[in-house]
C-alpha cells in the first residue's frame, strides 16, 4: 500500500468540509453553514491531507483494489476530523496526528467492507459494493488488511497506550456486532441492548478518535477524559440519527434504501420505542422481517405504510430525534472545561450538523 501526502500542494476547499456546509444548506441551517465556511481556513490545511492518504490507498491484489473502491466512495469523514480537532486543542496536528486520523477512518472503512458481506450488500452510497464487483472473500480479505494497516500506523506513531487502546475498541466493535447479529429478527429487545451495540459499534471509534487526538497533542488525562466524553456522547447520537434515517432518509443522498434496517431485522432505536409503547406491533414487524421478496412485490409492502404509521402514533421517530440531539448536548457539554476557540466552535459544529444530518 502506498500513501502519498504532498506538503508542498495548494489547500483546496476540502471535500469533507464541503460535505458538512451541504448538508448543513440542505437542512436550512444557515448559522452551522456559515461556521463551517468561517473554519474552513482554520482547518483546511489540517484537514486536506486526510482525503488525500486516503485516496491515494493503492496496492496490486484484489484486497487492495477492494479497500481502494471503498475509500474512493468518500463519506463524512468525521472520525478523522475529531482526530484532527482534538489535536488542536494540544500541540496541533501534525504528522503523527495525521497518521492517527487516517488510522481510525481506515479501521472504521474496514467494519464497512465486512458489513457489506454480512448485510449482502450490493450497494453502499449509491455505488457498487467490493462485494458486488469482487466477492465476498475480498471484501473480508481487504476489511482485514485495512485493519492490519491502521494498527501498522498506530504503532509507528510510537505511543503504546494507544495501540493497546486501538486492540481494545476493535474487540469492542466485534462483540458489539456479534450482539446485533445474535439480534437479528429479535424486535423487542430493550433499549440497554441497544446502547450496549450502539456503544461498540459506533460510539468506541469516535471517543478513540478524541483520545487518539488529544494524547499525540499532549493534552492532559482530564482533558482527555473530557474529550473521549465527548466522542461517546458524538457516537450515540450518531448512531440514533441513522437509526432514524431507515424510515425518512433520502435513500439518494444516504446511498440506502428505507427499511433496509427492518428488512435485516436489525433493532433500530425507533422500533425499540414503537414496541415497548406498543407491544402488539411487534407481530407486523415480524411479517415484514420474514416476508420473501415476491411477498413484498405481491403486495406485503404496502404493510410498511403501516410501520410508519405505528411510528408516528407512538412518537417513536421524533423521540428518537430527540434522544440524538440531548446526547449532541451531552457531548458538546464534556468541552466546557475549555474556553471558546476555533477547535471548540469546529467540535460544537459538527455535533450540531451530525444530528441535524438527513443523509
Amino acid at each position: 500500500m502506498s500513501v502519498a501526502h504532498d506538503t508542498n500542494a495548494e489547500p483546496k476547499q476540502l471535500e469533507i468540509l464541503e460535505r458538512l456546509q451541504s448538508l448543513c444548506g440542505e437542512n436550512d441551517l444557515p448559522d452551522l453553514e456559515a461556521k463551517l465556511a468561517d473554519l474552513a481556513a482554520f482547518v483546511g490545511s489540517d484537514l486536506a491531507p486526510i482525503d488525500e492518504a486516503l485516496r491515494a490507498v493503492s496496492g496490486e491484489r484484489a484486497a487492495h483494489q477492494g479497500a481502494a473502491h471503498l475509500l474512493s466512495l468518500g463519506g463524512k469523514r468525521l472520525r478523522p476530523i475529531c482526530v484532527a480537532l482534538a489535536a488542536k486543542l494540544g500541540r496541533g496536528f501534525d504528522e503523527r496526528a495525521l497518521s492517527l486520523a487516517v488510522a481510525v477512518e481506515l479501521v472504521h472503512a474496514a467494519t464497512l467492507l465486512h458489513d457489506d458481506v454480512i448485510d449482502m450488500a450490493d450497494t453502499r452510497r449509491g455505488k457498487p459494493t467490493a462485494r458486488a464487483i469482487w466477492g465476498n472473500s475480498v471484501s473480508i480479505y481487504a476489511g482485514d488488511w485495512l485493519l492490519i494497516e491502521a494498527l501498522r500506523r498506530v504503532s509507528a506513531v510510537g505511543i503504546p497506550d494507544l495501540l493497546t487502546t486501538l486492540f481494545d475498541v476493535i474487540d469492542e466493535m466485534i462483540v458489539s456486532e456479534s450482539i446485533q447479529l445474535e439480534s437479528r429478527g429479535k424486535l423487542d429487545v430493550d433499549r440497554d441492548r441497544w446502547h450496549r451495540v450502539a456503544e461498540g459499534k459506533t460510539a468506541a471509534l469516535f471517543r478513540y478518535g478524541m483520545r487518539a487526538g488529544g494524547r499525540v497533542a499532549g493534552l492532559s488525562d482530564e482533558e482527555i477524559a473530557a474529550l473521549e466524553a465527548y466522542g461517546s456522547h458524538l457516537g450515540f447520537a450518531f448512531q440514533a440519527v441513522d437509526d432514524v434515517l431507515d424510515f425518512g432518509g433520502d435513500p439518494e443522498r444516504t446511498g440506502k434504501a428505507l427499511f433496509t434496517d427492518l428488512r435485516e431485522g436489525k433493532a433500530t432505536y425507533p422500533l425499540i420505542l414503537a414496541v415497548e409503547r406498543e407491544p402488539s406491533a411487534a407481530a407486523l414487524l415480524r411479517e415484514l422481517v420474514d416476508a420473501s421478496e415476491e411477498e413484498l412485490a405481491a403486495g406485503m409492502g404496502a404493510r410498511y405504510s403501516e410501520v410508519l404509521a405505528l411510528l408516528e402514533r407512538t412518537q417513536a421517530l421524533e423521540d428518537a430525534r430527540a434522544f440524538a440531539f440531548e446526547q449532541a448536548d451531552r457531548a458538546i457539554a464534556a468541552l466546557g472545561r475549555w474556553p471558546k476557540g476555533p477547535a471548540i466552535d469546529a467540535l460544537t459544529t459538527v455535533a450540531r450538523a451530525a444530528v441535524a444530518r438527513r443523509a
